[in-house]
């Protein structure tokens, strides 16, 4: 036991927080195939000598996941979440070793901003609270997940489902950070994947008056989605707009105002396929489209699908063949949550920190609709999943003192 502070712990463990985030660099975790058996090990034998509780969980034994407990004065519980695999890598796009190179004040290699530099820093974390001479003031759970790059289902899902993660509130080590600014993530964009599939009749391509295009009829109703859905401004729930407000001041400098707030206030369509034709002198009898449309929390994912069905119903030969869809998630701005990371965070970097919402989903939805109360924040940069991915040392640093500081901040925030 130490009588340092965790705070000043990570001040003075500044060199064993490189290391740890170059041993977990060194571990290749590309997904796929997203094999996590050997940084899971890594991680159990730098927890080993420590007083936590530390148990692995896999419904896929080549990817578990770990869970570490540390008992606190309260059996309010505050989760921490990170995801060991990374997005593959072409090494000779690289001017520096994928697998983990230190230059100067920079640690470069895949995962080092997505996220294994954020896992480090709450390694040190865990390391600081177990020297310290008391209790934090609430119960911490660390999951350190598989599969989130491909949205696989045995990283955080598995351990939901097994009623593994009893979390009061979570926040989520995702880098949250773009071209010097600072935010929190605390809102998602609900989601509609559609698959739309058109008949048509063939013909000659010298003769094509005398057959129907079935690419010309999907690409309409493409377009009629976009005129129709595209140009309508969304109905947003009032507790959600001071986030919108915050989404658009924080993305305006690298979009350019008008164009951040489109993307909040309307619905975003995406064409990501189109397929259809065999040849080029023939007129196609089929084609098929993927359709991607995001939307704001608190607009009601359901209601703008069936108006969707309705749209689509009136395209000639175009019907739906498959559809996903998923409702946007969101904390209060104001929240105890919102409210200790950000501040937390501010007074870590002495910056303005945002509280934005995301432009996709991910795990922090997945958590919100089990019921535990999420966030994302890591300091990071603009490399994620580039060639020469790079985080900061003292990002490293300044991680690591958000997280170890998080717990008493958010104790204050919650106490009756």
């Amino acid at each position: 036991m130490s009588n340092a502070t965790p705070p000043a712990f990570v001040r003075d463990h500044r060199e064993e927080l490189i290391t740890l985030a170059l041993d977990l660099l060194a571990i290749d975790t590309s997904n796929p195939p997203g094999d996590t058996r050997e940084i899971v090990t890594e991680i159990e034998g730098v927890l080993d000598p420590l007083p936590v509780d530390v148990e692995r969980f896999a419904v896929d034994p080549a990817k578990p996941n770990l869970l570490v407990g540390i008992r606190g004065e309260s059996d309010r519980t505050l989760l921490y979440n990170g995801h060991l695999d990374t997005v593959p890598f072409e090494a000779d796009a690289w001017t520096h070793d994928p697998l983990g190179e230190r230059v100067d004040d920079r640690v470069y290699g895949r995962g080092a901003t997505d996220m294994k530099g954020a896992v480090a820093s709450m390694l040190l974390a865990i390391q600081a609270f177990a020297a310290a001479d008391a209790e934090p003031p609430v119960t911490l759970l660390f999951a350190f997940v598989s599969d989130e790059e491909v949205g696989g289902d045995a990283g955080l899902t598995a351990l939901l489902e097994a009623e593994q993660l009893d979390a009061d509130a979570c926040v989520i080590g995702e880098p949250t950070c773009e071209s010097g600014r600072h935010s929190v993530t605390v809102a998602d964009r609900g989601s509609i994947w559609l698959t739309l599939e058109a008949s048509g009749e063939g013909a000659h391509g010298s003769r094509p008056m005398l057959g129907i295009n079935a690419v010309d009829r999907l690409y309409d109703a493409v377009e009629t989605l976009r005129d129709r859905f595209g140009s309508r401004r969304l109905e947003i729930d009032p507790d959600v707009e001071p986030i919108v407000d915050e989404s658009v001041a924080y993305y305006a400098p690298s979009l350019g105002e008008d164009v951040a707030r489109d993307l909040f206030r309307y619905p975003s369509i995406n064409l990501g396929v189109l397929e259809g034709g065999d040849a080029i002198n023939s007129v196609p009898q089929s084609a098929r489209a993927e359709i991607d449309i995001r939307l704001t929390a608190g607009v009601e994912t359901p209601d703008v699908l069936s108006e969707i069905r309705s749209c689509v119903a009136d395209c000639e030969g175009i019907t739906i063949t498959d559809v996903a869809w998923s409702v946007g998630t969101a904390e209060g701005a104001d929240s105890p949550l919102v409210e200790a990371v950000t501040s937390t965070a501010a007074d870590v970097t002495g910056e303005r920190v945002f509280r934005r919402s995301a432009t996709g989903g991910g795990d922090a939805k997945t958590l919100r609709n089990a019921g535990i109360p999420t966030v994302e924040f890591a300091l990071g940069t603009d490399t994620v999943h580039a060639p020469d991915e790079y985080v900061p040392v003292d990002v490293l640093v300044d991680n690591a003192a958000v997280y170890t500081r998080l717990p008493a901040v958010w104790a204050s925030q919650t106490a009756p």
